[in-house]
């Protein structure tokens, strides 16, 4: 193709002398950025910037997450006895937290999408957040610790669907996978550093200026987030159409907008929306694929309740509470490591439902190992198959990000709306753990496998789906006789 294009502008023409740099381009669209060559290596200097900047998500994450489950591991040092919870009281504080995280994701990406300044709107929210953790330390009842823990989710809905609409406004479908599995792991790293952390302050932080260790982990934890939310207003970048030129050439600028109108087919605002951005939200409510995708997701977020009661898990081991929490990171750091290596195979190979599947099959494993036996060693290696099946987890979320993809509008509602269904899973889940089952907790196993294994069944019926769609897709090219391929779903 080069060469023929090539060929075609040297030979003479009649009016070849008339040839305008706008001729030029159509010819090569890659012309303004100085040819075929120059642009790849714009394109790698650009995909640098990119990903030194977004790895700030992966710490804001892992503060996410910290401050949202560091109940669970003040639970093993008097947070229950000080509050005076009794009953289901510990579990309501747990699941509150998501009902405002479920209110507030859709709202809060509409409102991003509006603004298109995710490096201001980000950080506010999460300076916000990391002070409600700091009260949560200073509260002495049930009725102040509930409601610091429902604003505290109120807050902390902007951070995870407005990180997944940010990437998927710079990265291809191609690169999506392993960005996605990049910041998720900052969930899972939180799980297995979070232990670490909470291990050191309530061991070295107990009575110190009269306060119980369990206070000094929310006050401690907060207060490193509110620092870090002020480092991510100058680190984050806006949308490619919004973000400070500073940190970027225009050039690049073009080039990355010019990226997703290449893995689209389209452009992403000018050409899809239509109606304005409230449009998005009537377009995501009305496609059944994303009602689809909501309850597949909350089923398996309910399988994967264990997160919250995994040092509650981990003490049926019959260890003492500090090596009980030291216990918890190493599945945790597995499971990074395989997130990573899924996500980027499921993205060189184009796979989606297989790389979502075997995880969560090798879960449901841990699940049955957990039933059948007390025995130390057993539950430990059934903690790890447990832990990895966030892999497919990961990959599930790129797949949302992959099928809904234009307008922009439409895919922030799309995500958001899915992945704050999906919370309905943690609420329900929180009620999954109840004391009076353990130390076995058979019931709770039982209740994972079988939601685990309807997750399952639904994203094996959307790839045949989207696969129906992509055949239908070629039937209409080949009609038309369109020879170069466009967009298709990724399976």
């Amino acid at each position: 193709m080069v060469s023929s294009r090539a060929s075609s502008l040297g030979e003479k023409t009649p009016g070849a002398d008339n040839v305008t740099p706008a001729d030029v381009e159509r010819d090569d669209p890659d012309a303004e950025f100085g040819g075929h060559e120059a642009r790849k290596k714009m394109e790698r200097k650009l995909l640098r910037k990119l990903d030194l900047r977004m790895s700030i998500l992966v710490v804001i994450y892992i503060l996410n997450y910290i401050d949202r489950n560091n109940a669970g591991a003040a639970r093993l040092r008097g947070f229950e006895r000080d509050l005076h919870l009794q009953g289901q009281e510990f579990a309501t504080l747990l699941s509150i937290l998501y009902v405002g995280y479920i209110i507030m994701q859709v709202p809060s990406n509409m409102f991003l999408n509006y603004i298109g300044k995710p490096s201001l709107y980000i950080p506010a929210c999460m300076a916000i957040w990391g002070t409600l953790s700091i009260l949560t330390g200073i509260t002495n009842d049930f009725v102040g610790a509930l409601l610091t823990r429902f604003f505290l989710g109120f807050m902390e809905a902007a951070f995870f669907p407005g990180s997944l609409f940010l990437i998927s406004k710079w990265y291809k479908r191609s690169e999506l996978g392993t960005r996605t599995a990049l910041l998720y792991c900052g969930n899972i790293i939180s799980n297995a550093f979070g232990a670490l952390i909470a291990s050191g302050i309530l061991d070295g932080m107990d009575g110190k200026l009269g306060r119980a260790a369990w206070r000094w982990l929310f006050y401690i934890e907060g207060a490193l987030t509110v620092f870090v939310a002020l480092c991510a207003v100058f680190i984050l970048p806006d949308f490619p159409a919004t973000t400070r030129r500073w940190w970027l050439s225009e050039a690049e600028r073009r080039l990355a907008m010019r990226r997703m109108e290449e893995d689209a087919g389209v452009g992403d605002e000018a050409e899809t929306e239509t109606g304005g951005h409230a449009a998005g939200l009537w377009l995501a409510v009305k496609d059944w694929k994303v009602w689809w995708m909501a309850v597949a997701m909350t089923s398996q977020v309910v399988a994967l309740s264990f997160n919250a009661y995994f040092p509650t898990l981990s003490a049926t081991m019959g260890f003492d509470p500090t090596v009980t929490l030291l216990l918890c990171a190493p599945p945790f750091v597995f499971t990074a490591i395989m997130a990573f290596v899924i996500s980027r195979h499921s993205d060189k190979t184009g796979e989606r439902f297989w790389h979502i599947s075997g995880p969560i099959l090798g879960g449901i494993v841990g699940f049955i190992i957990a039933i059948c036996t007390m025995n130390t060693a057993a539950r430990y290696v059934s903690l790890f198959l447990m832990a990895q099946s966030y892999a497919g987890f990961v990959v599930l979320y790129t797949w949302v990000s992959n099928s809904f993809p234009r307008p922009p509008s439409k895919r922030a509602v799309a995500v958001a709306l899915v992945n704050a269904f999906s919370q309905l899973g943690n609420v329900a889940g929180s009620y999954v753990w109840p004391s009076e089952w353990g130390p076995t907790y058979r019931n709770s196993y039982a209740i994972c496998i079988a939601t685990a294994g309807c997750a399952v069944v639904m994203c094996y019926i959307f790839k045949l789906h989207l696969a129906h769609l992509n055949r239908m897709l070629d039937k209409e090219e080949e009609e038309k006789g369109v020879q170069e391929k466009g967009f298709r779903y990724l399976l």
